[in-house]
């Protein structure tokens, strides 16, 4: 659904998923903190004295933290929250989840974000924001049919690069070797001062994302990946988030993390810090 205006002043954006299991299931993987963090970004639910959550914070990278006072809570079903996730001088974005359950096994998952203004300079921020659910939700429905109930953890990776987009993603997809990488390959690789892994392409290169890619992981551990170069109207950002599962997910992301978060320094140093500077040449 693109973009929708009302006589009220009120811009909304609707994105939907259908996923497998209960709703209670549902509920856990997109309202709690561990939930949220296995499919998404980390996450936490903070609650206050009476146990209800009151405050969710979303952590996109170093600096770049969103937190939403919680408005509503009604779990199974729905929670509302409302933040200032566009930036300096934006209105207010309301953003509300729902889970309705249908026959088969299987919930919808509905995100509405809304938010008022007199004028149109906040629309493309709010079309980025749904342009970016459907990569999100494909990991969400991974999370939810191939490890429900499971223990998780993750390795996020952020870089930022001066380079044109393109560039950006051959540095990125060839280092970990994914160059090409077409839906259904298997693709493994041992990254120069990076742990190996290997895992299955489920998406790739999707119209308003080329240069993305998810993959459903076999190793270092069970699990799924999103590898990505987005230019969001600054510097390219390249991203590598791995979410294991399992028993020893959380041993070897506590083992491998610093390896990852070194590699991805090497490759992507701090702006203004050339490759060598960064790898200790």
């Amino acid at each position: 659904m693109s973009l929708q205006k009302d006589k009220s002043g009120r811009r909304y954006i609707q994105v939907e998923v259908e996923v497998p299991g209960t709703p209670e299931q549902v509920w856990e993987a997109i309202a709690t903190g561990p939930g949220i963090s296995s499919w998404f970004v980390p996450a936490e639910m903070e609650s206050g004295k009476d146990g209800r959550p009151e405050r969710m914070v979303l952590h996109f990278g170093a600096g770049m933290d969103s937190a939403a006072t919680v408005m509503a809570w009604d779990p199974p079903r729905k929670f509302a929250a409302e933040s200032s996730i566009m930036g300096p001088g934006s209105p207010a974005m309301a953003t509300e989840w729902t889970v309705e359950a249908r026959s088969g096994g299987t919930c919808i998952v509905r995100v509405v974000h809304s938010l008022f203004a007199t004028n149109d300079d906040w629309d493309n921020q709010l079309e980025s924001v749904e342009s970016g659910w459907p990569a999100y939700f494909h990991l969400l429905r991974m999370k939810l049919t191939h490890f429900p109930g499971q223990p998780g953890a993750g390795i996020h990776l952020l870089g930022m690069s001066t380079h044109p987009e393109e560039l950006a993603w051959s540095t990125l997809a060839g280092a970990l070797n994914l160059a090409g990488a077409a839906k259904g390959e298997r693709r493994s690789a041992s990254p120069d001062a990076a742990p190996p892994f290997a895992g299955t392409v489920e998406r790739s290169g999707e119209a308003k994302h080329p240069h993305q890619l998810l993959l459903r992981l076999h190793e270092p551990a069970p699990g799924t990946a999103m590898v990505c170069a987005v230019n969001c109207g600054g510097p390219v950002m390249a991203a590598v988030s791995l979410y294991l599962f399992g028993d020893r997910a959380a041993a070897i992301v506590d083992r491998d993390g610093p390896l990852w978060q070194a590699w991805m320094l090497k490759h992507f140093p701090p702006m203004g810090e050339s490759a060598s500077t960064a790898a200790g040449n």
